[in-house]
């Protein structure tokens, strides 16, 4: 096996959960693995910021204001999007080399299954939805591609209406924009939505907003990296 993103030939580690577990296929070498920040440290329990304070400030104005209050319970993030993780992703997303996905696999299944054991089973996983336009540009929608590393269904009520690029916008326009996305079918269950970059949390704060105007009782995000 080779590492998928510096193809060094991976050499498996031997131990004893490797010999007494059946063994998971590793498709990242020790060194590209070490270049990923997982967020293990202190960080904020609502957006996983990294951050001394255990509400960032960010989460307090969010819930301070009456229009965002409450609308998203919390995101659970898997890494920090540090270099390392912004190059990976932007050849994944953007030059279409979708095997990189499988580089977190298993860490982002085992973060998913520790945070959300409580939910798990009631829950609806929702994949944030591409535009039409970004769908035909890109071949791939990167939060189902995610959604489909946790081996669980999924559903999709959301649809998106216009497709502006976040990634072009600043703080202050990612905040101040319009509502991107529509719903198809009315949701009774807490809905977990599956994206890939938590920035400022305006795109997950949209879709959350409308899920629950049409009765869905509490909405979670999962994501890959927290910008």
């Amino acid at each position: 096996m080779y590492c998928l993103w510096c193809d060094q030939e991976v050499i498996p580690q031997l131990s004893w959960t490797n010999l007494l577990l059946p063994e998971r296929t590793r498709n990242i070498c020790e060194s590209c693995e070490n270049g990923f920040l997982l967020l293990n440290g202190k960080h904020c329990l609502k957006c996983s910021r990294l951050s001394d304070e255990t509400i960032c400030s960010d989460c307090v104005k969010w819930e301070n204001d009456p229009t965002w209050q409450g609308v998203l319970s919390f995101n659970q993030s898997v890494y920090s999007y540090n270099p390392m993780l912004r190059d990976v992703v932007t050849k994944w997303k953007y030059r279409g080399d979708y095997l990189l996905r499988d580089i977190f696999q298993y860490t982002f299944k085992d973060v998913f299954d520790d945070r959300f054991v409580k939910w798990e089973k009631e829950a609806i996983i929702v994949p944030i939805p591409l535009s039409e336009e970004r769908m035909l540009e890109r071949g791939f929608n990167q939060a189902e591609s995610l959604a489909q590393l946790l081996k669980l269904p999924y559903q999709k009520p959301l649809s998106r209406v216009h497709g502006e690029k976040q990634s072009k916008k600043t703080r202050k326009e990612r905040i101040d924009s319009k509502n991107p996305f529509e719903i198809k079918v009315q949701v009774s269950h807490p809905v977990i939505l599956i994206d890939d970059i938590y920035t400022t949390g305006m795109t997950l704060r949209h879709a959350a907003k409308l899920l629950k105007n049409q009765g869905c009782p509490e909405v979670f995000a999962f994501t890959l990296a927290r910008g």
